[in-house]
């Protein structure tokens, strides 16, 4: 018996080799394509995707730059704007959202000329992360400053109501159905919430894991990616129960984190200079498939589905680490060979 159990244990270990060995092979490597030069100096934060234009909106201290990326070259800008965090997209309203950190307020541009469109004063201190819910046709501006999410409607432009979530906001998702999902980097949660009715819905516990920033998810499995800067993990929840399925470790530093559906991979952006890949084996089983060399200080990414490239903002950083150095400012491109 006992050797028939010690046999059975060997075989077990092989097949996890044997898939471990098969989701290398099947998970791309990524590496340096190119880099997209951008005028002007100063911090940076989010990225925003427009995949149907092809569109890349970066963000960038008093500026939004944008990129057509059949050509990769930048075709308009927003500026005048203090402090900017996030752009989050109503595509069939034609406008576009920018949220303001340094005066509080929310930049409405349009989406075809990029002119400013009105400028909105939210009840809130440092807005940060912003999305638009097609399900309550709003945009949520995160305010890091007062632990609110403001919401907006996206016919008027005027403010219509809050969510209190409880604490700092930061990265949030939407599934378009009536859910809301935000990262808490105080109390180490994530909050779900009714966009219409602006109600908290769920408060979901990430455990040992530290200061959630980036958040990503799968809608297919309904599983929820939350990255943790503190604590150095990646934290994947059950969506509906909050259920913790597995921590994996990643780099130092992390902003923010992407799910690339088709070649079913979690990527996290870290600030030490990294990106961590992640391979989806399974809903519940994840495995690391790739440590990608980055550049100190590159610590937001997006993914563009059509080509599975991910594109990092960032610059040249001065012996301090932390200052970038003048006119080094930039987009980079990093993705599978074949792409």
């Amino acid at each position: 018996m006992r050797v028939l159990l010690h046999k059975l244990i060997i075989a077990a270990s092989l097949a996890g080799l044997a898939q471990s060995s098969v989701t290398a092979q099947k998970s791309p490597s990524y590496s340096f394509i190119q880099k997209i030069n951008l005028p002007g100096d100063g911090t940076w934060d989010y990225l925003k995707m427009d995949g149907e234009r092809e569109r890349l909106f970066v963000s960038h201290f008093d500026r939004v730059h944008v990129i057509d990326l059949t050509t990769n070259k930048p075709i308009g800008e927003i500026t005048g704007l203090r402090g900017v965090h996030g752009i989050a997209l109503a595509k069939a309203l034609e406008k576009g959202y920018i949220s303001n950190g340094t005066d509080s307020t929310v930049t409405v541009f349009d989406y075809n000329t990029f002119r400013v469109l009105k400028t909105i004063k939210v009840p809130g201190r440092k807005p940060d992360a912003i999305l638009f819910d097609k399900y309550a046709n709003r945009v949520f501006a995160f305010c890091n400053g007062d632990k609110v999410a403001i919401a907006i409607d996206a016919k008027t432009d005027e403010v219509v109501g809050n969510v209190e979530v409880g604490e700092a906001p930061e990265f949030a998702v939407t599934t378009d159905k009536g859910l809301v999902y935000v990262n808490l980097e105080d109390s180490n949660e994530v909050v779900a919430f009714d966009p219409k009715a602006l109600t908290v819905k769920h408060k979901f516990s990430l455990g040992n894991s530290v200061q959630p920033t980036g958040l990503a998810m799968d809608a297919a499995t309904n599983r929820l990616f939350s990255v943790c800067r503190m604590s150095k993990t990646l934290v994947v929840l059950d969506a509906a129960t909050g259920k913790i399925v597995q921590i994996l470790p990643i780099g130092g530093g992390v902003d923010a984190v992407v799910f690339e559906k088709d070649l079913k991979l979690v990527m996290t952006s870290n600030g030490d200079g990294t990106v961590t890949i992640v391979h989806q084996d399974s809903p519940d089983t994840y495995s690391i498939v790739q440590t990608l060399p980055t550049k100190p200080g590159q610590k937001t990414l997006i993914h563009r589905a059509t080509t599975h490239r991910i594109y990092l903002s960032g610059a040249d950083l001065q012996a301090d680490g932390k200052t970038p150095v003048a006119g080094t400012f930039g987009v980079y491109v990093y993705g599978p060979a074949a792409n």
